[in-house]
């Protein structure tokens, strides 16, 4: 089986199962802000898209982490309305067809690809920072993708917890892939600027946890509240002799994933 991986920008990725292609949290909007009702901030969006939602199709699965604007933006509502197939939160799920899927921690279902092989999708928990922000996020979901001749797939969403992924890897098995969101996005408004999401020291500590894991960070980019780059935790990975576990793509590159210990950091 081959594995690609192609950063659309930002939380959106599309992994290709030898042909069989996911998109996660879809955002193809332009460059601009967004005000956050109820919360003291201002999303700004500060690239749009490397490609557009044509440029990647066909698209057979959506992964949707949540409802939050820098996760799945106006194009990106109406890229998973129009979806075939798609998970996401209960709540989430409520506001869509019945082709999207709400799906609590832990709870799964399967997705038929074309060869016939099921890939199974596990809903997983993802803890949006300390417990003052947790009260105004609402639900957030990771994914552990598993199935026949594929590796263990573990999509982050925004998680910034560090015990959330052991947890995942206990219940779950050993994670093959992490497509881990990053960049440690936070606001001096919410909770004294603490993590939203993993930063470089976080996702350094979950490499040491999923010992056998390709490390894919993405969601580290064209947002202005992320506040650590990628080219940061390359430089972080290679210090702490974790480097060759490390796959980092710029917007617009396609990679194929190597096995653990072999990647081109």
């Amino acid at each position: 089986m081959t594995l690609t991986v192609t950063l659309v920008g930002g939380p959106t990725a599309v992994l290709d199962l030898d042909g069989f292609r996911i998109v996660t949290d879809p955002t193809f909007d332009p460059p601009g802000e967004y005000r956050q009702e109820g919360a003291p901030i201002t999303l700004v969006k500060t690239a749009g898209p490397a490609l557009s939602p044509e440029e990647i199709a066909p698209v057979h699965l959506v992964l949707a982490s949540h409802e939050h604007d820098d996760n799945l933006d106006r194009t990106g509502r109406m890229f998973l309305a129009s979806s075939a197939r798609a998970f996401t939160t209960p709540d989430a799920a409520a506001r869509f067809g019945e082709h999207v899927t709400g799906l609590a921690d832990y709870e799964s279902a399967t997705v038929t690809r074309p060869d016939g092989k099921v890939l199974t999708v596990t809903a997983v928990p993802a803890r949006h920072g300390p417990e003052a922000v947790l009260q105004q996020s609402g639900q957030v979901a990771g994914f552990v993708l598993s199935g026949e001749a594929c590796p263990r797939i573990y999509v982050s969403g925004d998680n910034a917890s560090v015990e959330v992924v052991a947890e995942i890897q206990e219940k779950c098995g050993p994670i093959g892939v992490a497509v881990l969101f990053a960049g440690g996005a936070g606001f001096k408004e919410l909770a004294d600027g603490a993590d939203l999401t993993l930063g470089n020291d976080a996702a350094l500590a979950v490499s040491k946890i999923l010992s056998r894991a390709v490390i894919v960070p993405i969601h580290a980019d064209s947002w202005a509240h992320f506040r650590q780059t990628t080219a940061q935790m390359r430089e972080l990975f290679q210090a702490n002799g974790h480097g060759d576990k490390l796959l980092v793509l710029s917007p617009g590159e396609t990679a194929t994933v190597p096995p653990a210990g072999t990647a081109d950091s």
